[in-house]
């Protein structure tokens, strides 16, 4: 793994994006986004991963940020587990691969079950608006007798009941990035996600000092209502508005699925109603290159700032080329290599004192610090195809 100090070097690869853009009846083409990082086939050595480990007592009933502000927290790092002794298999609840995102999830998951010698299935529900299929997959994930299911919840306690329902049947569950409030989860594995909001707010407030700005007006894309990451991101960025030393005006928020499609017309609404005021907009992964091409088309791509709540390959190219200026970083491959190596701990019982939450350590990466920014601790490898499946009885 490469230090803090020194990036992957970074090589041009054209990834097919969104292409078509409707705003006021003209139809655009979006710029194709490439990204590298280190190729698929060359093994990574990975570093310990530097988290946040929180013990109980907690908040019940809470998110990660309540245990984060009620329990005992402990900063370390999380080391790479043992081969594991049997090939457990572990189901993993996605709620879509629809974005970069959670394909540079699958490719964490994938390279670890490898190296641990576990089966995992990667079982993705359609999107957001999809809870329902989520709640059959883990149905179909409980019935199936998984050893562990991971879970990436679409809800914040809408999938409480079917995580309980794993537990009652003997299956521990653990949370990937995607933040709920169930009590009966084995771990959570994620990030402060109001610190998410948080960090990409003060971004935006140095920057807005530097511009000489004496007021800030935001327009924030920060993905589906009811998510718990999307409620994170509003929250932290609400709360440094608030002790800002600036007047911060947040003054349109509008909520939908990640899909580019949609979040392009989400910011093409914004633009017509608000351009003239914005001087900033700040969007989820989906979100923040889906408002890239409103932009240019709106005239305002020059004086109004796009900022991401977090990091893709999509992304990193955006900051490179100037589209985007920064991004927040839940590092999502860390948070998967940790979840998969955390559950294999508990299934080989080597841990006698598990913590309530593990949060990842977060990142924030702009033209400043592109150059050395480690991004393989977020994005996929260079020419990763998406998987679903690892069986090391069968590879």
């Amino acid at each position: 793994m490469n230090g803090p100090d020194s990036g992957p070097s970074y090589r041009d690869r054209n990834m097919p994006r969104l292409r078509i853009l409707s705003l006021f009846c003209l139809t655009l083409c979006c710029a194709a986004y490439s990204y590298s990082a280190p190729p698929a086939s060359t093994p990574v050595r990975y570093s310990p991963i530097p988290v946040d480990a929180i013990y109980g007592p907690v908040q019940p009933n809470g998110t990660a940020d309540d245990a984060l502000a009620s329990g005992k927290v402990e900063r370390t790092v999380f080391p790479m587990a043992a081969r594991a002794s049997k090939p457990w298999r572990i189901a993993f609840l996605f709620p879509h691969v629809k974005d970069p995102y959670w394909v540079s999830c699958s490719s964490a998951l994938i390279s670890e079950a490898r190296r641990l010698g576990v089966a995992i299935d990667i079982l993705p529900a359609s999107g957001y608006d999809d809870l329902a299929g989520q709640l059959q997959l883990m149905d179909d994930a409980i019935a199936a007798r998984y050893d562990a299911i991971v879970i990436s919840p679409i809800g914040m306690t809408a999938n409480n009941a079917s995580i309980a329902k794993a537990r009652a049947a003997g299956i521990p569950v653990f949370e990937l990035a995607n933040d709920s409030r169930s009590d009966d989860l084995t771990i959570k594995i994620t990030t402060s996600l109001r610190e998410m909001g948080r960090q990409a707010t003060r971004w935006v407030l140095d920057d807005a000092r530097k511009r000489g700005l004496k007021t800030v007006n935001l327009g924030l894309l920060p993905g589906p209502l009811g998510a718990g990451w999307v409620k994170g991101e509003v929250d932290g960025t609400r709360y440094a508005a608030q002790v800002a030393d600036l007047e911060v005006n947040i003054i349109d928020i509008r909520y939908g699925d990640s899909d580019a499609s949609e979040q392009t017309e989400l910011a093409s609404q914004m633009l017509a109603k608000f351009g003239s005021k914005l001087d900033y907009i700040i969007g989820c992964t989906g979100c923040a290159p889906a408002a890239i091409a409103p932009l240019k088309v709106a005239g305002q791509a020059n004086r109004i700032k796009l900022v991401a709540f977090d990091l893709t390959g999509e992304i990193a190219d955006a900051i490179r080329s100037g589209d985007i200026a920064a991004a927040a970083d839940t590092r999502a491959v860390s948070q998967a290599r940790v979840a998969i190596n955390a559950a294999v701990n508990v299934l080989e019982k080597r841990q006698p004192r598990l913590p309530h939450t593990l949060l990842i350590q977060l990142g924030m990466v702009d033209q400043q610090n592109f150059v050395r920014y480690p991004f393989e601790s977020s994005i996929a490898p260079e020419n990763y195809k998406l998987q679903l499946k690892y069986d090391p009885n069968k590879s």
